[in-house]
């Protein structure tokens, strides 16, 4: 129908909506769309339905006729409105004008303008229809869902609805519809709480790491054959790994030979190489993420099966050979790519050997280390620390972390070379990450109690790596480099790559280069941390959920407010207690356990009176 048909009365389509034309000129109609107020328009837009009268639009009501008839008839072929409203209505009124017109834009039968409609063939309508019907089961399956959510349920088919929850809770999106649909804020803790509800997630998921952005996978990846190099045979020595029971990359050994002390480090660098694709994907991680539930390696497994120390008879190691003068100064007398044979020993064990040799020499020269760190002010604190496991059943353990001599043994060891390193490499001008810690915000006395030590420890200033040496307070040295964990930690494994490098008369990493990676390994190593403790804590209240009748000892640590902080040693966990009476610090509590908050990570317990 063309425009020109246009005169007052015309039943009009604007905006999918009717409307009446009640005046009009060559530049403007005026139209009354039924709600009371009329509007001025232009002709191009509104579309012509029926050419009229029609007096209001109350009178265009429901009208019966024989759509399916009419469908048949046209099937396939082309029509207009006029005819379309004839076939199905037996009249072309403005009545059955609009009735026609609305079949059209349901589009089940027809489609298309009032002077071309398309009728659809029996394929097109079956499989418009079964469209329809497949989003009508699509909404009342979400409805049905939300109703579930609502109700604290969950059905096996919903896991398909609920991941951008999960993907909230994870920390990899920050968008929910099933949040929103539920009136529910979309926040990680929402989405957690949520998942937990419904029994979609239960406590083993821990959503820490990814909220961290971290992968919990493994670095993956071949790697080249050990190098055919010159290495110093080192065979003849008794060189000891000594580690945690169970642990699974030993990347240190110590040996005594005619009274020096021989550190070997895993030679990492050896393969891994500057720049190289696991160099880049180790850089891109920063370190191993330790986990209770597992560790999450920052490069592949072929370099713990080739490099770890004790896992094959000989292993490849970069050797340290330190000098420690009568008055605990040590020096680095020389380092050389070696070939060991290691035996390994867990710190239990070491402990029973302490007074053999030679575990009884090397423990005295620890010890005149240690004493001279501490002339020079280093910090000790001593807080209980824990071992936490998770096994495939999801059963956790909690073990604390002895005060063994053979744990100080090998700690001083491993302090022994990152000084010799950081003095090394200050004499040949190696660039090299140190690390150095500024002193306590405020002077504070030797602790001696938990809630001293506890004090201590706020005090204590972060430590930082850059390309510049400086003191590091809380070890008491004036120059640092960690070296020893080059399987663990992407910087050390960046001190290897120097020192080869330059035993090797080969270009080093210059100071930009070398700060380009620290800053890297700077922008992980805070998100590791936090995803680690998050874990901890996580996995702690686990244990405790496994284990509902537990009953122990806490010490009140600090006061905040109205309430104590309260450490629980043998969980090494921290709680908040309220105040009963000015309680001096150090005070011990008997507590049984109650509850646990999943999503905020809080424990509450009781205190239980003698």
């Amino acid at each position: 129908m063309s425009i020109s048909k246009l005169k007052s009365k015309s039943l009009v389509l604007y905006k999918e909506r009717p409307a009446v034309v009640t005046q009009w000129d060559s530049k403007k109609l005026e139209i009354d769309p039924g709600n009371g107020r009329k509007l001025r328009v232009r002709p191009k837009d509104v579309t012509l339905l029926h050419p009229g009268p029609l007096q209001n639009l109350t009178t265009l009501t429901s009208v019966d006729g024989d759509v399916e008839t009419a469908w048949e008839l046209l099937a396939g072929e082309e029509t207009a409105l006029p005819e379309l409203a004839e076939l199905a209505f037996d009249a072309f009124t403005p009545q059955t004008a609009w009735a026609a017109w609305q079949l059209v834009a349901d589009g089940l039968y027809f489609s298309g303008t009032p002077e071309l409609i398309q009728v659809h063939t029996e394929e097109q309508v079956a499989e418009i229809q079964s469209k329809r019907d497949a989003k009508s089961a699509e909404a009342l399956a979400w409805e049905q869902f939300l109703d579930r959510m609502r109700a604290g349920e969950f059905a096996a088919e919903d896991g398909r609805f609920l991941q951008d929850v999960v993907a909230v809770a994870q920390g990899t999106h920050e968008k929910s519809q099933v949040l929103r649909a539920l009136g529910k804020k979309e926040t990680p803790e929402k989405a957690h709480a949520l998942l937990l509800k419904c029994g979609y997630w239960d406590q083993s998921n821990n959503p820490y790491p990814s909220r961290a952005g971290l992968s919990m996978k493994s670095a993956a990846g071949d790697l080249p054959a050990l190098p055919d190099e010159e290495r110093r045979d080192l065979t003849h020595l008794t060189a000891l790994a000594i580690d945690d029971a169970g642990n699974q990359d030993p990347d240190d050994a110590i040996s005594l030979e005619n009274g020096r002390l021989w550190v070997h480090i895993a030679d990492v660098a050896a393969l891994i190489t500057p720049d190289s694709l696991a160099d880049l994907e180790a850089r891109a991680r920063g370190a191993n993420l330790y986990l209770p539930e597992g560790t999450v390696h920052m490069l592949p497994p072929a370099a713990t099966q080739i490099l770890a120390l004790g896992l094959n008879p000989i292993s490849p190691a970069l050797s340290f050979n330190l000098e420690l003068s009568a008055a605990g100064e040590v020096e680095l007398v020389e380092v050389v790519p070696s070939w060991v044979k290691v035996t390994r020993l867990s710190y239990q064990e070491a402990e029973e050997q302490l007074e053999s040799s030679p575990l009884r020499e090397m423990g005295a020269m620890a010890q005149i280390y240690a004493q001279r760190r501490a002339k020079n002010g280093a910090i000790d604190i001593d807080l209980p620390e824990i071992k936490i496991r998770v096994d495939a059943e999801g059963k956790v353990t909690i073990r604390p972390l002895l005060q063994l001599q053979s744990r100080s043994l090998v700690r001083d060891a491993m302090l022994m070379t990152g000084e010799a390193v950081g003095r090394y490499a200050l004499v040949n001008q190696i660039p090299i990450p140190y690390t150095v810690q500024d002193p306590p915000t405020e002077p504070m006395p030797p602790a001696a109690t938990l809630s001293e030590h506890f004090a201590l420890r706020r005090t204590m200033q972060p430590s930082r790596q850059g390309s510049t040496p400086g003191i590091h307070a809380g070890l008491g040295m004036d120059v640092y480099v960690q070296t020893t964990s080059p399987l663990r930690r992407y910087l050390d494994l960046v001190a290897h790559q120097q020192l080869r490098a330059h035993l090797k008369g080969e270009p080093l990493l210059d100071s930009q280069e070398l700060m380009d990676r620290v800053g890297a390994a700077a922008a992980l190593s805070g998100d590791v941390r936090w995803a680690e403790r998050q874990s901890v804590r996580h996995w702690t209240l686990v244990y405790l959920t496994q284990n509902p009748d537990w009953l122990g000892e806490g010490v009140i640590i600090d006061r905040r407010g109205r309430r104590d902080s309260v450490l629980i040693p043998e969980l090494d966990l921290e709680t908040r207690m309220p105040q009963k009476g000015k309680r001096p610090l150090d005070s011990k509590l008997t507590l049984k356990f109650n509850k646990v908050d999943l999503v905020q990570q809080d424990a509450f317990f009781q205190e239980v009176k003698d």
